[in-house]
């Protein structure tokens, strides 16, 4: 109930008591039966229009407050469904809100039954004429006392409906930093992925850029090995290469005469690894070897033998006699063997007559030299070295049977049959192996070696 009213309430009681009080006054100077007749005329007559004034104020007085309830309780109602809807962040804060708004409306109902209590007390109060001036003021000030708590309870749901604005304000806050968080996100999506774009974009160049360094690569290769091929080495780059990697052959051969007489031979001689792309032998000529193609031939006892380069040394294992002439021989090399012995390996030339000239090693690696080749059309596995042509280090000199040929790119073209021609290796083919070992005699190596003196004595005679 608003202040204003209970005033007006309580002015309207006092005016009522001061009127009823006066016409008491008056009517005591008359005799006790006119006082009677009077008392009993007036004071219903007062009672009638006071109670009808105070009923009509207190009609308005409660429809006021009915009125201010019910606005009270929109408000009320408004206001939790406010504090309801806070976001998880206000959610502690609008709990001790709805706390203090579920005490304030306890004592608000408190203070409504009590105003109902006065209102029935002053309806009782306007029908009975003896109310005292002290019961009066005793109402009055129970009247002031609710009022008091009514307006200290409005201040409390002013407050409450401040700190409700403010947890509003708060939540409109936290979901503008809401939406401005998912736009930055959409944002921060949306670069990472441009970036993503990017760095494909920029993989693919690479990607391309390797391919075309790769292709330049493989280009320049080629084109370097092209070079390297059809470059012309000196001969003195060759032999100072043959002196680096060359290989120290030795070969030990036995048995036993008459009266067990030792009969056996050593034999050493200096020459390369050689490979067709395959496999890596080493080769030297017969005559490098304790054996010797004749008839009839020797049956050795045993065959032994070594390959060294530098420190470090591996055995032979076999010896075969090259098909295409068995004056040729070549051992086989593994890999593992051949990076023990740490040399380079020499292919054999891809394309033989490139270059007319060719450089002559001897097998001991005391001479070299440089010379042209002629291709003799009776003799396609062989070429004829000019001797006429060939100079040394220290002048002209004639090359031997052993002798080793390369070509002027560094490969190895073949190596002499005789001291005229050199056999060209194409491959390392062969039609009788010897397999090494200290007893051998089940071999019987003297027939081979009859039978490929009788091939080569079947040779053209340029060639033997």
């Amino acid at each position: 109930m608003n202040r204003s009213i209970l005033i007006v309430i309580c002015d309207f009681l006092l005016l009522s008591l001061l009127t009823f009080s006066t016409d008491l006054s008056k009517m005591a100077g008359e005799n006790e039966g006119s006082a009677a007749s009077v008392k009993v005329d007036v004071l219903p007559k007062t009672g009638d229009n006071n109670s009808k004034d105070l009923a009509a104020v207190m009609q308005q007085a409660l429809t006021e407050e009915q009125k201010n309830r019910e606005q009270l309780q929109s408000e009320l109602t408004e206001a939790r469904e406010a504090a309801r809807q806070q976001q998880e962040q206000s959610d502690q804060q609008a709990k001790e809100l709805q706390q203090k708004q579920s005490n304030l409306e306890q004592q608000y109902a408190t203070a409504q039954a009590s105003i109902r209590v006065l209102n029935q007390k002053l309806q009782s109060s306007a029908a009975e004429t003896s109310m005292t001036r002290e019961q009066l003021a005793a109402k009055e000030a129970e009247i002031q006392k609710q009022t008091d708590l009514a307006a200290a309870l409005q201040k409390q749901l002013a407050q409450l409906a401040k700190n409700n604005q403010m947890a509003q304000d708060e939540k409109q806050k936290l979901a503008g930093q809401l939406q401005m968080a998912e736009v930055e996100k959409q944002a921060a999506a949306e670069k990472a992925t441009l970036m993503q774009q990017q760095v494909q974009a920029e993989r693919a160049q690479n990607t391309r850029l390797a391919e075309g360094f790769k292709a330049l690569a493989t280009n320049s290769g080629a084109l370097t090995q092209e070079i390297r091929e059809n470059r012309a080495l000196a001969p003195n780059t060759i032999f100072s290469e043959f002196v680096t990697n060359r290989v120290l052959t030795s070969f030990v051969a036995s048995r036993t005469g008459l009266f067990g007489m030792d009969l056996g031979k050593n034999k050493t001689t200096e020459t390369v690894l050689v490979t067709d792309g395959t496999h890596t032998f080493a080769l030297c000529h017969v005559q490098a070897t304790p054996l010797t193609l004749w008839d009839p031939g020797t049956d050795w006892e045993g065959l032994t033998g070594t390959l060294a380069h530098n420190q470090a040394q591996v055995p032979i294992h076999s010896l075969s006699f090259h098909i295409q002439d068995p004056r040729v021989v070549f051992m086989p090399v593994t890999q593992a063997e051949a990076r023990q012995l740490g040399c380079k390996i020499y292919p054999i030339a891809s394309d033989p007559y490139k270059f007319q000239d060719a450089v002559v090693i001897g097998a001991q690696g005391d001479y070299y030299g440089q010379s042209s080749f002629q291709i003799d059309l009776y003799t396609p596995a062989y070429v004829k070295l000019d001797r006429n042509l060939l100079k040394g280090l220290f002048g002209k000199f004639n090359p031997s049977r052993g002798d080793l040929v390369f070509s002027r790119t560094g490969e190895l073209l073949g190596i002499m049959a005789n001291s005229t021609y050199c056999l060209v290796l194409h491959d390392f083919a062969s039609e009788v192996t010897f397999s090494f070992g200290r007893d051998i005699r089940a071999r019987h190596t003297g027939d081979d070696l009859s039978r490929l003196y009788s091939y080569v004595f079947n040779l053209p005679s340029r060639l033997r």
